[in-house]
């Protein structure tokens, strides 16, 4: 019988900080509901002289991730330095090793899930990674257990508490993009490189972990159609409250018999949906079901102990299963590729502005382009006027339409004499 099991952590910053707080503030707690403590044998990070809020014992910090994955009396490696690579090199080198390894990283599991999780099969090791989607809440144990029986049809997600942040100051304050994002940096909301997350592909790494999960079949991030947030203005956003619409980075997956459309971008949603309302950090993820009906998590979609306790939630359910000497490892199956619709053929509505001249006989031109790409508008908006230019604003809604007339019409309106600029346009959900 084992005394207690062993932990190694790989990765000291802000969620590492968290999760070896918790392992040594609620050591009794944990060690109650594991049936045996719970040892943090080893911790490998760079700086090893940095100064650091987590107490940890002599000799457990080292700057050698190979004196964790290869530590006699580690049983669970956590793996949380983040990025593709060597982290992904780190997490095989523990399952061969025979440890089981719990992870936060959604970018290694959202292209080398299946990979991995055979690597583990083989090994006869569990890797579970609850904190690489939605940070605290218990997204994928409930998509893995509690959902398991219904047919999933349609997620609709706000996964970004950066992006998300940033559209809700836009949205409240006025602001523009620039200044938006210089603010989120100085909050720390948003990274000295904030690419991954506005540019949307944080998102679309979720999003594929989730599909994976949801429809049970393999897909990967070049399946996602990928649009960030720096093209939105402030201008848009007084447009969407006049059409009854807030503005979101929404991940977007929905089953169309046997093709899945799988998109992260902004989108119009009515203000009045309870995605609209999620502000700030937060995030929320809406699941609809056959059985369950449609579903909504809400919860901070990022910080150091809300992720910790994710972590921690893997560590326990490996830590109990240890402690009775059974294999429960959540089986994956359905390892063929998904066929994913082409984003072409999504059909949905849109939101246009443009700038054009102020004269007679412009909407009349915009009109037809749109026309002869089956393009039906529902309303438009003139507005902001400029006298002295002789310009106007021209903001148009349309009916559903299919993408690929709405790309045609809009690399024709780019070229069609009265209009001056093509600013914005944006789909519109619900």
């Amino acid at each position: 019988m084992k005394k207690n099991i062993g932990i190694g952590l790989l990765g000291l910053g802000t969620v590492g900080s968290g999760v070896a707080e918790v392992l040594v503030t609620k050591a009794d707690s944990l060690a109650e509901q594991a049936g045996l403590p719970l040892i943090l044998r080893k911790v490998a990070e760079r700086d090893v002289n940095k100064r650091r809020s987590a107490r940890l014992g002599p000799n457990v910090l080292t700057s050698n991730p190979e004196e964790v994955l290869s530590h006699p009396e580690v049983d669970i490696v956590i793996e949380l330095i983040g990025g593709e690579h060597p982290a992904k090199e780190y997490i095989e080198r523990a399952i061969t090793n025979g440890k089981h390894a719990v992870t936060a990283n959604k970018e290694v599991i959202a292209k080398y899930g299946y990979e991995l999780f055979s690597l583990a099969g083989k090994h006869n090791t569990d890797l579970r990674y609850e904190a690489s989607v939605g940070s605290g809440m218990p997204l994928i144990s409930s998509f893995q257990q509690e959902l398991a029986a219904n047919k999933i049809s349609a997620i609709h997600a706000i996964l970004n508490g950066t992006t998300n942040y940033i559209l809700t100051r836009m949205a409240q304050e006025g602001l523009d993009f620039a200044s938006t994002l210089k603010q989120a940096q100085e909050l720390g909301y948003a990274e000295a490189d904030p690419a991954n997350d506005i540019e949307g592909r944080d998102t679309a790494y979720k999003l594929v972990i989730l599909s994976n999960l949801a429809f049970r079949t393999k897909f990967v991030p070049q399946d996602v159609y990928c649009e960030g947030i720096s093209n939105i203005a402030a201008l848009d956003f007084l447009y969407a409250r006049e059409f009854g619409y807030a503005i979101k980075l929404l991940a977007i997956a929905k089953r169309d018999d046997d093709e899945v459309e799988m998109r992260v971008h902004p989108v119009f949603i009515p203000r009045d949906s309870q995605l609209a309302k999620v502000d700030g950090v937060y995030n929320a993820i809406e699941v609809e079901t056959d059985l369950a009906g449609k579903l909504v998590f809400y919860g901070e979609g990022a910080g150091s102990l809300r992720a910790a306790s994710a972590v921690v939630a893997d560590v326990l359910a490996i830590a109990r299963n240890i402690y009775r000497g059974v294999n429960n490892v959540p089986e994956v199956k359905l390892n063929q590729r998904g066929t994913v619709k082409p984003m072409s053929d999504i059909t949905t509505r849109y939101y246009l502005r443009l700038n054009a001249p102020d004269r007679p006989g412009v909407l009349a031109q915009i009109s037809k382009v749109l026309g002869d790409n089956s393009i039906s508008i529902s309303s438009v908006i003139q507005k902001e006027s400029d006298l002295a230019a002789q310009t106007a604003v021209i903001v148009i809604m349309t009916y559903p339409a299919e993408e690929k007339g709405v790309q045609k019409a809009l690399k024709q309106l780019k070229q069609l004499p009265v209009v001056n600029e093509v600013s914005n346009f944006i789909r519109v959900e619900g």
